[in-house]
């Protein structure tokens, strides 16, 4: 089984699904190649990806999860979504318990990104207490899209909430052209002794991989000794990464192929139906 926990839908209708893209700039991928859900349905098929997890575009859609939702509806047996909110807003609690209603099952705080290259810290303000607090009391996953320099006010939530699942989108962004031991990645490293921290391998870290002197075995290898298999899991980030599907897929399969069958197993399915049971009862 193949489980992709990092794919995105674009809806054709933009009436019924208007774009408001997060920090007020639109991702070029979701005006050039969007994919609506009928579509990615077909591309699943034909890539042979099991189940999938749709993650909200917070570049063209910023907190309105409702394509996300009516895409999960549509699908129940193949996706399951994970919603965006304003964590730091007042009414942030209510709004998780509005889209986690609609049959969301994970949630993303988009701090920086292709659209915005600042790193915003508001995830790991007091007011984003409730927030995480909510996700705590309901065993709800967490993707953060960041970077590498937010990692050390990452560490202040890891603590605090040490029971959310948290999911370090693209490996934080770390580079590896440095080559072992990958000190620029450091802070990543550092945080490996939190247990309820997860990195989701896409293919920005693989492509990280064969940059400068590091290797796909020294850098994802790295990555699995420090974190273990069991902590890592696949996705694809289509349509926003430019190969199709099925090379999104060959590329992991290649760039893993070093690690050992069961290893492989937790990253491309395992981890994932644990970070995303939902995934599992359908």
């Amino acid at each position: 089984m193949i489980i992709d926990t990092h794919t995105h839908v674009i809806a054709t209708d933009t009436k019924k699904y208007p774009l408001a893209p997060l920090f007020g700039k639109q991702s070029d991928w979701s005006a050039e190649h969007p994919i609506d859900y009928p579509d990615m349905v077909a591309a699943n098929k034909e890539a042979g990806v099991d189940k999938a997890v749709l993650v909200q575009a917070s570049s063209a859609y910023a907190f309105d999860n409702s394509y996300v939702a009516d895409s999960v509806a549509a699908h129940p047996e193949r996706f399951t979504g994970v919603f965006s909110v304003d964590v730091v807003a007042p009414d942030a609690v209510a709004k998780m318990k509005h889209w986690m209603a609609k049959g969301l099952t994970g949630m993303r705080i988009f701090t920086s990104g292709s659209t915005h290259a600042e790193q915003e810290t508001f995830f790991a303000e007091e007011a984003a207490w409730p927030a995480w607090q909510y996700a705590s009391d309901t065993g709800t996953s967490v993707c953060m899209q960041m970077r590498v320099k937010g990692l050390p006010l990452l560490e202040t939530v890891l603590k605090r909430f040490s029971r959310v699942p948290v999911i370090l989108d693209h490996f934080a962004r770390a580079e590896a052209a440095d080559g072992p031991p990958f000190a620029s990645a450091a802070p990543l490293w550092a945080l490996s002794k939190y247990p309820n921290l997860h990195l989701k391998l896409t293919h920005r870290p693989i492509e990280q991989s064969v940059t400068g002197r590091s290797t796909p075995e020294a850098f994802l290898g790295k990555a699995v000794a420090e974190f273990g298999a069991e902590r890592i899991c696949w996705g694809s980030n289509f349509p926003a990464a430019k190969p199709p599907l099925p090379g999104l897929i060959d590329m992991a399969r290649k760039a893993l192929s070093f690690l050992p069958q069961q290893d492989q197993d937790h990253i491309f399915t395992k981890t994932a139906l644990k970070l995303y049971p939902a995934l599992a009862r359908n």
